[in-house]
């Protein structure tokens, strides 16, 4: 199988601990770390993804917004500068240890932070990274 994620979930997987909007978006989100964390790979896809899953349901839910869609633009082209080559969706990506560690490391500098402006979660996720990523679920 497939994880399907917009871009910017490409960050946020960097620093998830187990915290998110609901009950039902946590556990959703676990088991979509621990499928990463096994090396499935990811799928990059336009709009809502597996992790927004239990939130879609919702028409007024902030990932149907623009602002998501602009933080997914900035994550594309912060990845893509990373990675040296064009992401689109349909690309896929596999998440092992190497890549893990090289998106962190340019997550803790601020390198690829771009697309986390004005998250309410961004306070959190630079707390993890500060703090040496103890307790991520997205581990390889």
């Amino acid at each position: 199988m497939t994880v399907r994620l917009r871009a910017h979930h490409l960050l946020c997987m960097l620093t998830y601990v187990g915290k998110g909007y609901s009950p039902a978006f946590v556990e959703n989100y676990e088991a979509i770390a621990a499928r990463l964390s096994a090396g499935e790979e990811i799928e990059l896809v336009a709009g809502p993804d597996d992790i927004c899953g239990p939130l879609t349901a919702d028409p007024d839910a902030h990932c149907h917004g623009e602002s998501v869609v602009e933080r997914d633009r900035a994550a594309t082209e912060a990845v893509a500068r990373l990675l040296g080559s064009p992401l689109r969706p349909g690309a896929r990506i596999t998440p092992g240890a190497s890549l893990l560690a090289r998106l962190r490391k340019t997550f803790a500098t601020g390198e690829i932070r771009t697309a986390c402006s004005g998250c309410e979660w961004s306070g959190l996720c630079e707390s993890v990274a500060d703090g040496g990523y103890v307790g991520v679920r997205v581990v390889p």
